[in-house]
């Protein structure tokens, strides 16, 4: 069980080109942009959410570490989740970049670590995340001011920390989340908060339970978070002819090449969302006030809370119960839907940001 007056609540500004009116039908208007992600951004800060996650996506929009860098002294309260995908950047340059970031910020950035294929270079899964468990390990004891002298099979590197640091003097939390069994064993040896993609209550709660179990074998303990996207309107009916109407012009094979520009298309994460769409209704519902029909051209995250806004809160609840404790929320259009889940859920719920 979680504490329900200790949770964070966080959004998603769309630098990854996923933003729309109707999923499939691009917009220009709502293309990754500085002014457009910029705006969602803002608009998250305004409305008091905790959080907001800044994804990184090579072919998908623009930089994430840029647009940070940008953005942080535009926002007054909001904490950035900065998505760095493991290899792609040098680490002692990388390091130096968060750290700035991070005193730009005041102290208020957190890290998605994100394992996907570097552009240009495919690797199986477990070398993969064997890379990724170096750099985790190496980039944390940069930003937590340590000398390296390190000798693995992707990094080889002996160096004396930064000057600059962060705010606080130590490595801010990595938000992590992987489904296959090299990814979890990562996660549990390096992460801070588990990130899970939206799924049944009960699923959820066994993956907590699980991840639980591995993390003890490192005496160590986790956060979990949940991806997921919202529908909110006032009444159940409004929500379900809105999650509609998101689809309603929506060609599957358009849809099918939209999920196919993502690194990470064949990961059993995706596999997992892939399979939670397949068991659902005619009408897209795998159970209660959760839709897969967003999954229909979205590769990660594909599946949206929808209801009133007490049903979503109850559905929010719910995985708090099964030990959830951050969300990451989306919806379309992303400012839109930013303004409604701000007039409707936030107000009921305890939410500030985690604590270490």
């Amino acid at each position: 069980m979680t504490d329900r007056d200790s949770l964070e609540v966080s959004w998603f500004a769309a630098l990854c080109d996923d933003d729309y009116e109707f999923l499939g039908v691009p917009n220009p208007e709502l293309a990754s942009s500085w002014p457009h992600c910029r705006d969602i951004t803002l608009a998250a800060d305004r409305n008091g959410f905790d959080n907001i996650l800044l994804p990184s996506g090579y072919a998908l929009g623009i930089d994430s570490v840029a647009f940070a860098a940008g953005v942080a002294p535009l926002v007054e309260q909001i904490q950035l989740l900065l998505a760095v995908r493991m290899g792609e950047m040098w680490l002692p340059q990388l390091a130096r970049q968060l750290a700035t970031i991070d005193h730009m910020l005041h102290g208020r950035l957190t890290i998605n670590i994100i394992s996907s294929d570097i552009p240009g270079e495919t690797l199986e899964s477990e070398p993969r995340y064997q890379r990724t468990r170096e750099w985790m390990q190496v980039l944390r004891s940069l930003l937590n001011g340590e000398s390296i002298d390190f000798d693995g099979e992707y990094v080889k590197l002996q160096l004396d920390p930064p000057r600059v640091r962060t705010v606080s003097g130590t490595c801010p939390p990595f938000y992590f989340g992987g489904f296959s069994p090299a990814a979890k064993d990562v996660a549990a040896e390096f992460a801070d908060v588990f990130l899970t993609w939206p799924d049944t209550v009960a699923s959820v709660g066994e993956t907590v339970a699980e991840m639980t179990e591995r993390a003890a074998r490192y005496d160590r303990q986790l956060k979990y978070g949940l991806r997921a996207h919202m529908i909110v309107r006032e009444t159940e009916a409004e929500a379900i002819e809105a999650a509609n109407r998101l689809v309603s012009k929506l060609d599957d094979e358009v849809g099918q090449a939209i999920k196919n520009k993502s690194l990470d298309t064949q990961s059993a994460g995706v596999s997992r969302q892939n399979e939670l769409r397949e068991a659902a209704g005619d009408d897209w519902f795998a159970e209660e006030n959760l839709w897969t029909g967003v999954g229909r051209a979205r590769s990660g995250a594909g599946a949206a809370i929808v209801g009133d806004p007490d049903q979503v809160v109850a559905k929010l609840h719910a995985y708090q119960d099964v030990g959830v404790s951050a969300f990451i929320l989306s919806g379309y259009t992303h400012q839109a839907e930013c303004d409604l889940v701000a007039q409707h859920v936030l107000p009921k719920l305890n939410h500030q940001p985690l604590t270490w």
